[in-house]
This record gives structure tokens, sequence and C-alpha cells, in this order.
């Protein structure tokens, strides 16, 4: 079953016209946003004039963090309930529209952490509109959130806090630094990897669109990385983020997400950790640990996506596609270790082992217990 509600706007200027998009929804939002970055460069008064312009009044959320917090949830929340809104607006990347959804779903809960930690059902939420700042986590489209609390990073899904609407100028991420177009590479490139390594057979199709959905990131990035203003190569990365978490590319296949688990203790423990940086770091530890699983797989991926001329020798292409994708992550300049993400063997990486795990394991390509994943760890440092 694939499911994508979302009214999708993509294009030069499409944010101005946010005020028309969320009119059908609420005369009254809460504007959600991170630091001061979308008033210095105009984007905050584009969209409080457009939705001034459509007789829809607003409250103010600023300040949302990087590993979106809990306490900003809840503040959020007290907005709502205040203030009556009837949408949430998000105006930002992952962490901001995360916590959108989030402040959204207090209309049908009375426990918002609840469901990110013991799985409460979810009944109902506000709507959420988004506009995107920083394209990696592609929450614009998804039905996921992730929030962290009290040492714990945490993520929930329900088809009731993906977007309603969704807004994608590619213009608006001309101004990014370099180190946060490779992390949302990164990340973008982890959500189909999550999707595209899977033990179900006969997936044809999806596999050669993630394929040549991957081949597009990858190259555009590197136009990005010589030149962070090249609009062309930004309209090709942001659709490919938004196409790569929707949930299209994972049709028809039982899916992974250990990786996802795994950094999630990362950043947890250390906030400073940009998610994409710890994916970078983790992933090829997780392909080389769990390759033998299903080769067939892994030697498609090196061959059709890392370009690793085919050969009889199976694990020897394998073992080269991986090494092309740490050189790529490399090229991004992402860190290769642990260590270069400031953790070290006195890290605590056997609790943070059995945090990722719980009582059971993570991941489906190869079900990762405790002590799998204080290997990728210890492998990765």
């Amino acid at each position: 079953m694939f499911q994508m509600p979302t009214k999708y706007v993509f294009g030069k200027d499409s944010h101005k016209g946010i005020g028309e998009l969320v009119k059908p929804y609420a005369d009254k939002v809460l504007l959600v946003y991170g630091g001061g970055s979308i008033k210095r460069n105009g984007l905050y008064d584009d969209v409080v004039g457009s939705l001034r312009s459509q007789g829809v009044a607003y409250v103010e959320l600023p300040g949302v963090q990087a590993n979106p917090r809990y306490e900003t949830v809840l503040a959020g929340i007290e907005l709502v309930k205040k203030e009556n809104v009837r949408l949430v607006l998000a105006v930002g990347g992952g962490s901001v529209i995360d916590s959108a959804k989030a402040i959204a779903m207090s209309v049908g809960t009375d426990d918002v952490w609840a469901c990110f930690s013991a799985g409460a059902k979810l009944n109902a939420a506000l709507p959420v509109a988004t506009i995107l700042t920083i394209p990696a986590a592609g929450s614009e489209v998804s039905p996921d959130a992730v929030i962290s609390y009290k040492g714990r990073k945490l993520g929930f899904s329900s088809q009731n806090i993906r977007p309603v609407v969704s807004v994608v100028n590619p213009d608006i991420f001309v101004t990014l630094p370099k180190n946060q177009i490779a992390n949302g590479v990164c990340d973008m490139m982890s959500h189909i990897f999550e999707r595209y390594f899977t033990q179900t057979e006969h997936t044809d199709l999806i596999d050669s669109l993630a394929e040549s959905t991957l081949k597009t990131i990858m190259r555009n990035a590197l136009l990005l990385m010589r030149n962070p203003a090249d609009y062309q190569a930004w309209t090709e990365v942001s659709l490919a983020g938004s196409f790569a978490h929707k949930g299209f590319l994972g049709c028809g296949r039982i899916q992974d997400w250990g990786c996802h688990a795994m950094e999630h203790e990362l950043s947890a423990q250390d906030e400073k950790v940009a998610h994409g940086a710890g994916l970078a770091v983790l992933t090829p530890a997780w392909m080389r640990y769990v390759y033998s699983e299903k080769p067939k797989m892994f030697y498609q991926f090196a061959v059709n996506v890392m370009d690793v001329k085919a050969d009889r020798d199976e694990e020897k292409v394998i073992r080269a596609g991986i090494s092309k994708l740490e050189c790529f992550f490399k090229a991004l300049g992402q860190p290769s270790s642990l260590h270069e993400l400031g953790f070290s063997m006195d890290a605590p990486l056997e609790e943070m082992a059995k945090k990722c795990t719980g009582e059971g394991f993570v991941g489906n390509f190869k079900p990762l217990y405790w002590q799998d994943v204080l290997a990728i760890y210890k492998a990765s440092l």
C-alpha cells in the first residue's frame, strides 16, 4: 500500500503562496522555526506576509534546535491549547518539521512522548504544513518524526502526521554551508539504503528507481560541493531527498532501518553529532557486517550504483563498492570513524548498544541484537 496525500509544491518563489495553501485548513496557525536565519534571508517576511494577505493569523514558536527536544514540543503544545490554532506550519529542516509534527499530535493523545517511547496509539493530529529550508530528513513528505528526551532519541510513525502541504523552493538552499549539504546528502541516501537492502525478492522496478535516485543524489552532491549556489543541482538533490523518504522507494519490500536506530544512539549520547555524519560512519561498517546475508543485493549495488566493474569474484566487487561509497563520503568532507565524531573506547558503547535494541533487535536485512550493534560500533571506531 502506498499513500501520499501531501500536496507537494516545488519551484522558485513557491513559498510565497503558503497563505493560500494553508487557508483551506485553518484561519490561525502555529508558526514553528529554528534560529534567526529565516529572518536574515527574508524568508520570514515572505511567509508572514503571505499569511496576512490571506487573513490567516499566526502564533510563533522560534528556537527549535537540532536533534529536536521534547521540551520544545511541550512549549508548542501549550501554545496550541492557549491560542486555539488549527494547523502547525513548520519553516525549517527536519528538526523543525519533526517538532511541528509532535506538537500536532497533542490533539490525538494525552501523552505525546508515550507515542514515541511506548508506541501509544495516536487517534488524530492537527494538520501540518511545511516550508523546507534544508533538504535532508525528508520529513516534509513522510509520516515519521524523531524527538529527543531524557537521553533517548526515538521515532514515531503515523499517517496522521504526514504533512498536508509541503513547499520546496530550491532557491532557499543556495546559501547552505557545505557541512549541512554533506549531512543532508548522507541522510537522504541512508533513507534509500534502509529500503533498498532487503531480503524481499522480485523487486526489480523499485530497485532500479532507488539506484537511479542514489546516482542522481551523488552526482549532483559533488556539483554542490564545488558550487553550493548551483540552483540546477539543488533542484535534483532536493527533489530526490523528498522521493527518498516519502515511501515510494519502499513499496513491496521489507525494510531495514538498523543504521538509523544505531545512529540515533550516537546523537542521543552527544547532541553535537550530526545525524548525517553519524550515518556516514556507521553505514559502511554495517554493510561489511551484514552483506553475507544476501550478497546479491550488495553486488548489485556495487555494479549499478558505485560503477564497480562486474567480476566473477563476488566478494571483491562488494568490498570495492563499499570502499567507493566511503570515498564518496570522504569527498563530501564527512568523518570516517567514531573517533572523528568524538567517541573512543571509553564511550559507553555497550550501554548504547543495549538501548538501541531494547529487549529485542533492530534491522531486518540481518536482525541486529545488542552484541551485533556493539560489534558495529567497535568496527566504526
